[in-house]
Formats: C-alpha cells, structure tokens, sequence
C-alpha cells in the first residue's frame, strides 16, 4: 500500500540518522519503528545523589532551605 507520512522536522533527522548509519531504507526504519502502544518503553535510572535538603515533607521549610527567608 502507497500513502504520503508527513514527519515532523525532528523526527525526519532521526529517520535520516538512521538511515545513513544502516544504509536502510525509511520505509523499513518507518515499518519496523516500535509500537508505543504496547507499554514496553524502557526508561533508564539516573542516580541524582543524596537529597541536599534536610526534609522534603514541609514546602515551606524547603523553599526556606533553598531560597533563603524571604521567598515569598
């Protein structure tokens, strides 16, 4: 089946990334993307480090802790 894929600017430079990394062709890279739809988006961990603020449970005493006294 024919039919015209209007690809936004950023997602047109990833196709052709890729494509000049594989020597495939966009209708393969299009035709093989992973479906988003099935949950199986896998999400890296970052560890950020110990929490510098000595509680987060009170707003007002951590945006006094980062922003000084007068944050209002």
């Amino acid at each position: 089946m024919r039919t015209t894929l209007t690809l936004d600017d950023d997602v047109a430079a990833m196709v052709a990334g890729y494509q000049k990394r594989t020597g495939a062709r966009a209708k393969r890279i299009v035709n093989e993307a992973p479906d988003s739809s099935t949950g199986q988006y896998r999400v890296q961990p970052v560890t950020l480090g110990r929490c510098l603020l000595p509680g987060l449970d009170d707003v007002t005493d951590a945006l006094a802790s980062t922003e000084g006294d007068g944050f209002r």
